[in-house]
């Protein structure tokens, strides 16, 4: 997500898929756990570092905990050289392709394990687009690019992910540690308020949680507990993560009956055009405007009340592709910063959503 948004990172292609994974909607309780560290092994331990000890104090100064249990928790946590060098940005010269990274994401696998997941969930998402506003699609479409529905959630401990990121992180990219900081400060605060283990707590290398990879302070600030059985639980509950996915997009200014895009084509001259692509995916235009410098719209989006954003996604070496992003589009870019991100969730949810209802 193109630098380390709201959730997590830019979203990137799975690895191991098989074409006959069986689309389970949450993984087995054996992938969700753990057992706690036995010690600490030098030199990957924290035990032994004084800044770690100084990070279990600020810590526990911030979030109102108990130092000696902060310490204790820091004290298991590991350096992991895998997740400092996933970190880093991609190679210097990489050209973006949407097409490309569409097809990581709109593809087979996905799309059958969606139309399951929409099946046997169709009650749910209705209910949380009555609820919010988002519409099922779009929710679907963001727990099927972040975990393929649950089928993977990660398996980096997060404790070992948020300790690194914040005491190692890596040379040669800008610094996030103070960002990483406050994630491991509130999910400390986390494993307090829901009687975790923090040694045992998995998510990406990001340190991103459960089936629609929540950072931990957008778990404590929008998770809701949408099936009403008294806890928040987004490892193994579906239904929490479609109503907090829900619950995120609408708080981040989610208009509900806006589309998230309108056709477009762009003006001939290069100024205007200049100007169009100044504020990137900020909607920033109204409808009239653009048409004043030349950019022709669809005949839905001549009447669109809101602003709007030339978004432009590069092709490689092809033609860009280009649209009028509406604030919803904006939306879903406040989960990942990306436009590549946000175009997959809404194409993704389109064919999942066609999908079930052709089925049905």
């Amino acid at each position: 997500m193109s630098d380390l948004p709201a959730q997590a990172v830019e979203a990137t292609p799975e690895e191991g898929l098989s074409a006959t994974a069986r689309p389970t909607a949450v993984p087995d309780n054996a992938v969700l756990s753990t057992r706690p560290l036995q010690g600490n092994p030098s030199p990957d331990g924290y035990a032994a570092r004084e800044d770690a000890r100084q990070l279990a104090h600020e810590l526990a100064q911030a979030q109102e905990l108990n130092e000696a249990w902060v310490w204790e928790a820091l004290s298991k946590a590991r350096y992991k050289e895998s997740v400092a060098k996933l970190m880093m940005p991609a190679a210097a010269g990489t050209a973006k392709n949407w097409g490309v990274y569409r097809s990581r994401f709109v593809e087979p696998i996905r799309i059958r394990a969606g139309v399951s997941f929409y099946r046997r969930h169709e009650g749910d998402l209705k209910r949380a687009e009555a609820t919010y506003g988002v519409p099922a699609s779009i929710v679907a479409g963001v727990l099927g690019v972040e975990t393929i529905y649950g089928r993977q959630t990660g398996n980096f401990r997060v404790l070992d992910v948020l300790t690194t990121l914040t005491l190692d992180f890596p040379k040669g990219r800008s610094d996030r540690s103070a960002f990483f900081k406050t994630e491991l400060g509130q999910f400390l605060k986390l494993c307090q308020e829901q009687q975790l283990e923090p040694d045992t707590v998995l998510g990406s290398y990001a340190g991103a949680i459960g089936l629609p990879q929540f950072m931990p302070s957008s778990i404590r600030r929008y998770a809701v507990d949408f099936d009403a059985d008294g806890h928040i639980d987004l490892l193994r509950s579906p239904v929490d993560a479609i109503g907090s996915v829900a619950h995120y997009l609408a708080e981040h200014g989610w208009q509900p009956e806006w589309p998230a895009y309108f056709d477009i084509k762009p003006p001939q001259d290069d100024q205007a055009l200049a100007k169009l692509l100044a504020p990137d995916i900020v909607p920033s235009f109204s409808a009239a405007d653009m048409q004043g410098l030349g950019a022709a719209l669809s005949a839905s989006g001549q009447n669109h009340p809101g602003q709007l954003a030339l978004v432009l996604l590069q092709n490689g070496s092809e033609a860009p592709t280009l649209v009028a992003g509406t604030s919803n589009f904006y939306a879903i870019t406040r989960y990942n910063q990306s436009s590549y991100y946000a175009m997959a969730v809404i194409q993704l949810g389109e064919a999942v959503s066609r999908e079930a209802a052709r089925s049905n």
